[in-house]
Formats: structure tokens, C-alpha cells, sequence
């Protein structure tokens, strides 16, 4: 168990399609028995939709993680002077904050989380779900692919008939990818 007693931080952001795997892979985590903090991007803790309500999401995560969500950009902001994690994942990292993120835009908890965190040149691990990977975001996926600490988790097109330019993590690989991500090398094939 590579992952025990490390402390990661997992930020979620709005891909509510993709919670139930996101939850599965929150629990498959805390079976590695890694120490996990939650941090919610301002969409994720707030917007209710088809796939569940807000509220329901922040108490899953603190049942599953036994920590209290970090739920603030003064919250998350910590992380990086204090040190506070090996390891930080973004899941679902939507198109809009990997857009974001590769521009160095920090205003949300899960954004300002990741930013607080590379500043200490630790491991970013990028877990993508969006629409439009192979479109517009394509660019901020090929900056962020060329940005030192920063990983994804194995990804592929979700639906290429109905949404081509869709794509979406392939969640059996994060505990693999989190471990290569630990040992400063990104886990192969990339695109599945």
C-alpha cells in the first residue's frame, strides 16, 4: 500500500455526471488508507442538479473521508505554506477549471487549493470530465501536459458518436496514476 499514510487532497469540482465514480474512487482511496481532505469547488458545494444535491455531496465526502471539506479559498490557501498534502487530485477537473487552472486563475476553493499546493513542487494529479477536450480545451490540457508536478490520471473519449469532443478520467487507474504521480513520473498510457 504505497498510498498509506499519505495525505492527499482531493478537489472536486462540478462534473456531476461523474460523482458516483468519484465517490467510488474517494472510498477506494481511504481503503489504500491514505489521509484525504475534501475541497469543494464553489459550483461542487453549491448547485444541486439531476444527480444529487450539494449538501448530500459535502456530507458523503466527510463520511467517507472523516475530514471536515474545506469549502473557502481561505480555507484551501494553507495548504501550500503549511505543507498540508503529499498529493493533490482534482476529480472531476471540469473543462472550465482546467481552462482555469492552465491561466492561473484561482478563484475558487478547489482552484486556489491547487495553485497553494504546486507552489510547494509537489504533485498535481488531474482527473479530466468535459465536453470539450478535444475542442477548445485541448489547449489548456496540452499546457497543463507540459507543466512540471502536474499529472492526469489516463483519460478517453466518453461518447464519441453523441459528444466527440468529450473526455473523461479513467478512474480504475488512479491509484496507480496517484502512485506515479508520488514518485514524480507520469503512469502510461496516458490515452486509453
Amino acid at each position: 500500500m504505497k498510498l498509506k499514510g499519505r495525505k492527499i487532497g482531493v478537489a472536486i469540482t462540478g462534473s456531476f455526471c461523474t460523482y458516483e465514480k468519484v465517490f467510488q474512487a474517494l472510498r477506494a482511496l481511504k481503503k489504500e488508507e491514505a489521509e484525504l481532505q475534501t475541497i469543494f469547488s464553489d459550483a461542487a458545494q453549491s448547485i444541486d442538479s439531476r444527480f444529487g444535491n450539494a449538501e448530500d455531496f459535502v456530507t458523503k465526502a466527510k463520511e467517507i473521508t472523516g475530514a471536515e471539506p474545506m469549502l473557502t479559498i481561505p480555507q484551501a490557501e494553507p495548504i501550500g505554506p503549511k505543507g498540508l498534502l503529499d498529493l493533490l487530485i482534482l476529480m472531476p477537473c471540469t473543462g472550465n477549471s482546467i481552462a482555469k487552472l492552465a491561466n492561473g486563475i484561482t478563484d475558487t476553493p478547489a482552484l486556489m487549493a491547487a495553485k497553494a499546493h504546486l507552489r510547494n513542487e509537489r504533485p498535481l494529479l488531474v482527473s479530466i470530465s468535459t465536453n470539450d477536450a478535444l475542442g477548445m480545451n485541448m489547449k489548456n490540457i496540452g499546457l497543463l501536459l507540459n507543466t512540471k508536478h502536474v499529472y492526469f490520471v489516463p483519460f478517453k473519449q466518453d461518447n464519441p458518436q453523441k459528444k466527440p469532443n468529450s473526455m473523461i478520467a479513467s478512474l480504475e487507474y488512479l491509484i496507480p496514476a496517484a502512485e506515479a504521480a508520488l514518485e514524480g513520473r507520469q503512469y502510461q498510457p496516458i490515452i486509453q
